[in-house]
């Protein structure tokens, strides 16, 4: 599938504020329009878009259709489809199901491969979750994921979406056939992610939506300790990777909190050299903001002497 980068700087890992501070070979006289857009935006703090990949079991037709159910609760919510129309009840979603073939040759092939090799069932469809912080109008967050799904998916993986607003933040439910219609499968990975927060993003601005996709590294928002997966095989003593001891994880982590806050300050000395007037005045108080949080953070966090290597 083509990569449609959405910004400049999509696809890096976290909002790159070092090489936007750093200066090449000649003197640079002004940002893009883009990169002040960018920074406005991460210093006034706009609302960040989540994209999740849901990781329970989908590797059985039965398993997908309880999980239709419970996406459109037992009937009650209407699920709009690939094809614009709308479906609504337990029979409805049936022969929605068995329009998308999940028993089709090429799964069952893939699934004969995988089990000939040891391999478990092969996912048979992904459930992603589009979310936005409380405030965000659910029918703007509903309207950019259609239209993300749409340029993302049309023609190649049938899929079906629906709007939950039963929780304080409004988040769109999406099911995407794994197998496409050309005969590949969808294989997710976290540049595809990545680039999918950033298309979220920015179809949610179209709509006048604030919105943001960077990474929290950049914000100096605390890392998660581990993913839902491998924190609930480590409490089963399931997991077979190792954990990291907790004075590695805190060097670690400020470490990270160092550089990016010297990436920040590199970066507002040069939007103080040709910045325009207002985005100086942003970035100098969020960077006020990051160095302060990263001085209360090393205070309450003493970092453990780590022994040399032998």
């Amino acid at each position: 599938m083509t990569s449609r980068p959405a910004e400049p700087w999509a696809g890096r890992p976290l909002l790159d504020i070092v090489s936007l501070a750093r200066r090449g070979p000649g003197r640079r006289d002004a940002f893009t329009r883009d990169e002040i857009a960018l920074l406005h935006r991460t210093a006034r703090g706009a609302p960040e878009v989540m994209v999740k990949v849901l990781r329970q079991a989908a590797s059985d037709p039965k398993s997908v259709a309880n999980h239709l159910a419970y996406l459109s609760r037992k009937g009650e919510l209407e699920l709009e489809t690939d094809d614009g129309e709308s479906v609504k009840g337990a029979e409805a979603e049936r022969e929605l199901l068995e329009d998308w073939q999940l028993s089709s040759s090429g799964n069952r092939q893939y699934f004969d491969r995988r089990s000939r090799c040891g391999g478990q069932p092969p996912r048979l469809v992904h459930k992603l979750m589009f979310s936005m912080p409380p405030g965000t109008p659910p029918d703007k967050v509903l309207e950019a994921v259609r239209n993300l799904a749409r340029e993302e998916f049309a023609l190649q993986h049938r899929y079906a979406l629906v709007l939950h607003t039963d929780e304080p933040h409004p988040h769109v439910h999406v099911l995407v056939k794994a197998l496409g219609e050309d005969g590949r499968r969808l294989n997710i990975k976290k540049p595809m992610l990545r680039r999918w927060r950033h298309d979220f993003a920015r179809h949610l601005r179209a709509l006048g939506v604030a919105a943001n996709a960077t990474d929290r590294a950049a914000r100096l928002k605390p890392g998660r300790s581990a993913p839902d997966g491998i924190y609930r095989a480590r409490e089963r003593g399931a997991s077979q990777l190792p954990e990291r001891p907790p004075e590695a994880l805190a060097h670690h982590r400020l470490a990270t909190q160092k550089r990016v806050t010297e990436g920040w300050r590199q970066l507002a000395a040069a939007v103080e050299a040709v910045g325009p007037p207002e985005l100086r005045e942003a970035v100098r108080g969020f960077v006020a903001r990051v160095s302060d949080r990263n001085r209360t953070a090393i205070a309450q966090r003493p970092v453990p002497e780590v022994p040399p290597r032998e």
